[in-house]
C-alpha cells in the first residue's frame, strides 16, 4: 500500500486513576504497545495519541473530555479513518451515552477497533444491541468496581487504618514497616507533636476564648505557622480542623467510624463537642435561639442570652455614641456599648420595658452574681456526694426492679396452673368452664405484658441514668475549673463561660436582671436555681 494510501488511524489511551499511569496493568505505556503492534498487523500508520490520565470514562461524560471532542473535531476534517483503543471500554463506560458515542465516529466513515474486541460494526440490528450490551455490562463493571473500592476503605477505616490522601494538620506519615499487597511500604498516620500543639490552640481559641474561624487564621499566620502545602491558614482551613473528629481519635468514612484511637487523639472529646455546638450556634445567622455571639471582641459581655423582662424579645448588643457639654461650653463625644430592645426600638409590640441599658451596669450585675455563686462552690455538691446520690438512686431502681420480677414470677406461676386447670375443665374435672378460665387468663397475660413493660422501662431508665452518671463527673469537673478560672479570665472567657453556663438573662425596668442556668449545671448548684431564678439581681 501507498504512503498515500496508507490508513491513518488515531489511538486513544486512558486510565481511570494517576495512579495507573506507570503501574503494569492497564497502564499507558502498555496500551501504545499494544495498539502499535495490532496496528503494524494490520498495515495501519498511528497518526495521533490520544493520552487521558486519572478520567474515569465512568464519572466523566464525554462533552467534558477533550480528547473526545478533539477526536471528534478530527473525525469531521477526515484526518483518520481508525480510532484504535486498547479495549472499547476506554472510549468510555457510560451506558447511556457511550454507545452513541462510537456509534457516532461510525455514521462518520470512522472505523472503531479495539485490539482485544476487534471491530465494531453497525451493518444490523444485532450489531447495535451488541454495542449496547458491551457498554451497559462496562457500566455494571465499573459500579461494583466503585462499590468493591467504598467497602474496602470503610473495612480499612473500621480498622483504623490510614487509607492515602491528605495528612489532615497536626499529624505526619510514619513507616512502622508495614507492607501493602505489592510489597512496598504501606505508611501510617501518626502524631506530629509540633502541630499537635496548634491544633489545641486552635480548638481552645474557640472554645475557651469565643475566637472566629477568620481571627484564628489570622492569629495563626502572625505566628508563622504554615499549613502542609506551605500556604498561610485561611477560614476554611481552620473549620476543616474544627470539624474533624480524626482529633479525637476517630477515623471516619462516611457513616463508618473507626474504635478510639487512642495513639492519635490530640483533643478530648467534651471540647470537641463544644467546638462544635460553638460552630453550630454560630450557623444560625438568622435563629431566634441563637445563644453564642458571632465573636467575641464586643465590649458587651452578654450578646446572644439578653431577654426583655417585659416583651420576651432578644436584646441586641450595639454601640452608641452620647454628645455632652462640659461647664466650659465645649462638646465631647463618647461611645459606649448598649443592649437594645429591637422590638421597643421599632414598635414591633406593646413593650413596657426601656428600649435600652447600659452594657456596664448590666454586665457588672451579672458578674458579681456569677462571682458569687463560683465563691459559694463549697456549698455544692462534690464528686463524692454525686456518687452518693448516684448508688442511693440506683438501690432504689433495684428495689423496684426486685419487686416487679417477683410479681411478674408470682403471675406467671398463676398463669401455668390456670392453662393445667383448663385441661381439666375439657375433660369435666372442674369446677370451672373452659370460657371462665380462659377470660382469667386473658386477664393473667395483661397484668404479665403490664408488669414486664414497666421492668423493661425501668431497665431503660437505669440504663440512662449510669450514662448520665458517667458524663456528670467531665461536667463537674468543668465546672469546678470554671469557679476557680473565672475571677481571673479575661472577658473573651468569661463571655464564652457565661454563655455555656447560663441559659438566659432577662432585663427589665430600673435594671432588675434576672439569670437562668443552663439546666445542665443547675444540678451542681441548687441554691442558684431557688435564689436567683425567682428573685431578681439589682445593678
Amino acid at each position: 500500500m501507498s504512503k498515500d494510501n496508507a490508513i491513518i488511524a488515531y489511538a486513544l489511551y486512558r486510565v481511570s486513576t494517576k495512579g495507573q499511569v506507570d503501574k503494569v496493568k492497564d497502564d499507558i505505556p502498555m496500551q501504545r504497545e499494544a495498539c502499535h503492534e495490532f496496528a503494524d498487523r494490520m498495515g495501519w500508520t498511528i497518526g495521533k495519541e490520544f493520552l487521558e490520565k486519572g478520567v474515569s470514562g465512568f464519572k466523566v461524560s464525554a462533552k467534558d473530555r477533550d480528547a473526545i471532542q478533539d477526536l471528534k473535531d478530527a473525525a469531521l476534517k477526515g484526518e483518520f479513518q481508525v480510532l484504535l483503543v486498547f479495549m472499547f471500554d476506554r472510549i468510555g463506560r457510560i451506558d447511556d451515552e457511550t454507545p452513541f458515542i462510537v456509534e457516532w465516529f461510525a455514521k462518520h466513515g470512522i472505523k472503531v477497533w479495539s485490539v482485544n474486541e476487534g471491530e465494531q460494526r453497525f451493518e444490523s440490528h444485532v450489531d447495535k444491541l451488541m454495542n449496547y450490551i458491551r457498554f451497559w455490562q462496562a457500566a455494571g463493571e465499573s459500579e461494583k468496581t466503585s462499590m468493591r473500592i467504598k467497602t474496602r476503605m470503610q473495612q480499612l477505616t473500621a480498622e483504623g487504618i490510614y487509607r492515602g490522601g491528605p495528612v489532615p494538620f497536626g499529624y505526619m506519615l510514619e513507616n512502622r514497616g508495614r507492607l501493602n499487597k505489592k510489597g512496598k511500604p504501606s505508611y501510617d498516620l501518626a502524631v506530629n507533636p509540633e502541630e499537635a500543639e496548634w491544633v489545641r490552640v486552635i480548638f481552645e481559641k474557640t472554645v475557651k476564648n469565643g475566637y472566629g474561624s477568620f481571627r484564628i487564621a489570622e492569629y495563626l499566620n502572625k505566628q508563622g505557622v504554615k499549613t502542609h502545602n506551605d500556604s498561610k491558614f485561611q477560614c476554611n482551613t481552620v473549620l476543616r480542623i474544627l470539624r474533624n473528629k480524626l482529633y479525637c481519635g476517630y477515623m471516619v468514612s462516611g457513616e463508618t467510624v473507626s474504635p478510639q484511637l487512642k495513639e492519635l487523639q490530640i483533643i478530648d472529646e467534651m471540647m470537641f463537642e463544644q467546638a462544635q455546638h460553638i460552630l453550630d450556634e454560630r450557623e444560625k445567622k438568622n435563629d431566634e435561639n441563637r445563644k453564642i455571639a458571632y465573636q467575641t471582641k464586643s465590649s458587651a459581655l452578654l450578646s446572644g442570652i439578653m431577654y426583655c423582662a417585659h416583651c420576651g424579645g432578644k436584646l441586641t448588643a450595639i454601640s452608641h455614641t452620647d454628645r455632652r457639654r462640659r461647664k466650659d461650653g465645649t462638646l465631647y463625644e463618647f461611645t459606649r456599648a448598649k443592649y437594645l430592645c429591637y422590638h421597643k426600638s421599632r414598635g414591633l409590640c406593646e413593650c413596657d420595658g426601656q428600649s435600652s441599658y447600659l452594657a456596664y451596669k448590666v454586665d457588672d450585675a451579672v458578674v458579681k452574681a456569677i462571682e458569687n455563686m463560683f465563691a459559694s462552690i463549697t456549698d455544692s455538691p462534690d464528686e463524692k456526694v454525686l456518687k452518693k446520690h448516684f448508688t442511693k438512686e440506683m438501690q432504689s431502681y433495684k428495689a423496684k426492679q426486685t419487686k416487679l420480677k417477683l410479681d411478674i414470677a408470682k403471675l406467671q406461676k398463676q398463669h401455668e396452673k390456670l392453662e393445667k386447670e383448663i385441661a381439666k375443665a375439657l375433660t369435666g374435672e372442674s369446677a370451672f368452664t373452659p370460657e371462665q378460665l380462659s377470660k382469667v387468663i386473658d386477664g393473667v397475660e395483661n397484668q404479665i405484658s403490664e408488669q414486664q413493660h414497666k421492668l423493661d422501662t425501668l431497665n431503660t431508665e437505669m440504663t440512662e441514668k449510669k450514662a448520665s452518671m458517667e458524663s456528670v463527673k467531665p461536667l463537674y469537673d468543668r465546672f469546678k475549673n470554671w469557679a476557680e478560672e473565672f475571677a481571673d479570665s479575661t472577658m473573651e472567657q468569661k463571655k464564652m463561660i457565661i454563655a455555656e453556663l447560663v441559659d438566659r438573662i432577662e432585663v427589665g425596668r430600673d435594671y432588675k436582671v434576672t439569670i437562668l442556668l443552663n439546666m445542665t449545671y443547675q444540678q451542681f448548684c441548687d441554691n442558684w436555681n431557688t435564689v436567683n431564678t425567682v428573685s431578681t439581681v439589682k445593678a
